[in-house]
């Protein structure tokens, strides 16, 4: 069937990213478990979020680890602030990042903060200044796997490594058994399944292996997967929908993509007194030490990924909401600043517990909502 004029007319990277956005938000997939809380959500926010000056359109893509929470986020601002779009295109944080630079986008999500030449790059998008990190969500890093015959499963950073770089190969392996001495482990051969686009969330991964497990992971953190074997899927909606199908997977994503499709996780040995669970209090416990390694108004973190405190669970990640410090689009800065205001508000963050993720820590979200009150 022939499309209409009007829309093959639309053929610029800005409409586009429109079009793909706006569906995103009708077409809620199965792995999008914010229904349960929407409502009281939308009622809060309703009474709270600040829309003066708000108007038009607000494009933004980027991370689909924050998939779940900008699902939410957006269905409560909308309600609040009618009339008002907030398209987000959930895809990677290598996307986001490059529809930001090439100005695109009003903000990108990313589960990693922006590198020296990415910063850079986002000079020309932002006219008088330059991009910064604001962060806004924060969450465990599930691994999920697919065994029916084991219902707890505890592995170590360096049994993770070594299934992911091909090493262990069965779920039967001695490395495994050992820390599972009262599982009945089945002699089936492991699927690894990994993102195939950039990725922050595989960065973040590889962030963690390194420095829990230096000697069996040898690779940089980098965005795009490193090590050989494995399958990739694409995001963290595909990685999650091939372990939950295939007997035998393993994969990575953030909670929330295991909670709603019932994927059993794997508890982390780290040499505390007992394996920690991957659920928001314990991510909360290990994204409470994190420390603002970014300058001026960038507020990127560092995250300690080898922490041995009990009860925090090190695979971690937060996700950044990236905008100009300045130069921002004049037409769209109100409501950026709206929408974002509202994201790192009490009710927006009190929003994340409930469906899977870690609210940021009060004293640094305390700068965030400072900085975007400032946002020019």
């Amino acid at each position: 069937m022939k499309l209409p004029r009007k829309n093959r007319l639309r053929a610029s990277a800005l409409g586009a990213l429109a079009v793909s956005g706006a569906l995103l938000l009708t077409a809620c997939g199965s792995d999008n478990n914010t229904g349960g809380t929407g409502g009281t959500g939308t009622n809060t926010a309703a009474k709270n979020v600040k829309c003066e000056g708000a108007k038009g359109k607000l494009l933004a893509a980027g991370s689909s680890a924050q998939k779940n929470a900008m699902d939410l986020w957006v269905k409560n601002y909308m309600a609040a602030c009618q009339g008002i779009e907030v398209n987000y295109k959930s895809s990677s944080s290598g996307e986001g990042i490059s529809n930001f630079t090439k100005g695109v986008v009003s903000f990108a999500g990313s589960d990693s903060a922006l590198k020296p030449e990415e910063v850079a790059a986002s000079k020309t998008a932002c006219k008088t200044g330059q991009g910064i990190d604001l962060p806004m969500v924060g969450g465990p890093i599930a691994i999920g796997y697919n065994l029916p015959e084991v219902k707890d499963l505890v592995l170590d950073a360096s049994s993770i490594a070594k299934i992911f770089n091909s090493q262990i190969k069965k779920w039967n392996d001695p490395a495994i058994a050992k820390l599972n001495p009262s599982a009945k482990l089945p002699d089936k051969p492991i699927q690894s399944v990994h993102r195939s686009g950039d990725s922050g969330t595989t960065q973040n991964l590889g962030k963690y292996l390194g420095k829990a497990a230096p000697n069996d992971w040898k690779y940089e953190a980098e965005k795009k997967w490193p090590a050989p074997g494995g399958q990739g899927a694409n995001g963290s909606a595909g990685v999650a929908a091939q372990v939950k199908q295939v007997e035998g997977a393993i994969g990575y994503f953030e909670l929330s993509y295991a909670t709603s499709q019932s994927i059993p996780t794997v508890k982390v040995d780290t040499g505390a007194s007992a394996p920690v669970a991957a659920n928001s209090e314990n991510a909360s416990k290990a994204i409470a030490a994190a420390k603002i390694k970014g300058t001026g108004k960038d507020l990127a973190l560092e995250l300690d990924y080898a922490t041995k405190a009990e009860g925090a669970y090190p695979l971690v990640l937060v996700t950044y909401e990236i905008v100009c410090d300045s130069g921002n689009n004049p037409e769209t800065l109100p409501t950026l600043k709206s929408f974002l205001g509202y994201t790192a508000s009490d009710d927006g963050q009190k929003a994340l517990s409930g469906i899977g993720y870690a609210p940021i820590p009060a004293e640094i979200n305390a700068k965030v909502r400072e900085t975007i009150a400032g946002l020019k």
